[in-house]
């Protein structure tokens, strides 16, 4: 078994109009296209075309109650670093959705999308309370949903449709695509 080094300490900051170009390259990468294969995360055997826009992201960062976390490496000097991981933090009752979820291919298997998806969850509790982080994942992606299971996430048994037809989401390369509605109690410290 190879030893991975250890999780990054990371500094984590809310995206602002000037992150949505590399929080669009960022997630692209991580998901579509040949430098996803450089990562376990690729959706490139089920989707072709792209999996976010700079319009989609920039609606995030503009959204009363949702916010992008950037994940910077602190040995990049300044807030203007690429981000290594990003993820979406949207209020949703009295729970948190949690998406856009992404790591740089070179930098996973290496703790960062632990140690972001740990930040992203204190800050959904820090903002607004959160009970819970619930997100939507590819239900193909069985290695993905099994990770997110170690993490503590458990299925709901609710599926979404995939959006067929809608090109902003991606070209699907087969007709069975669904979404699995993931939930996870938050950890919360006295």
């Amino acid at each position: 078994m190879t030893e991975r080094p250890p999780a990054p300490d990371l500094r984590v900051r809310p995206a602002g109009h000037d992150d949505v170009p590399a929080v669009v390259a960022l997630v692209e990468s991580a998901y579509r296209g040949e430098a996803s294969r450089g990562g376990w995360t690729t959706e490139a055997d089920l989707l072709d075309g792209r999996r976010t826009d700079e319009a989609a992201v920039a609606a995030v960062v503009d959204a009363p109650d949702a916010l992008v976390l950037l994940a910077l490496d602190p040995a990049d000097a300044g807030d203007d670093a690429a981000p290594v991981g990003c993820c979406e933090l949207r209020r949703a009752g009295q729970d948190a959705y949690f998406g856009m979820f992404a790591v740089d291919p070179s930098r996973q298997g290496r703790g960062t999308g632990r140690a972001l998806l740990a930040a992203a969850e204190a800050e959904a509790v820090r903002r607004w309370g959160a009970g819970a982080l619930e997100m939507t994942v590819i239900a193909q992606r069985t290695d993905l949903v099994a990770w997110y299971e170690r993490l503590g996430f458990r299925a709901t048994g609710e599926r979404r449709p995939f959006p067929y037809g809608d090109e902003r989401f991606g070209v699907p390369r087969r007709d069975d695509l669904e979404f699995a509605v993931l939930r996870r109690p938050v950890a919360r410290t006295a």
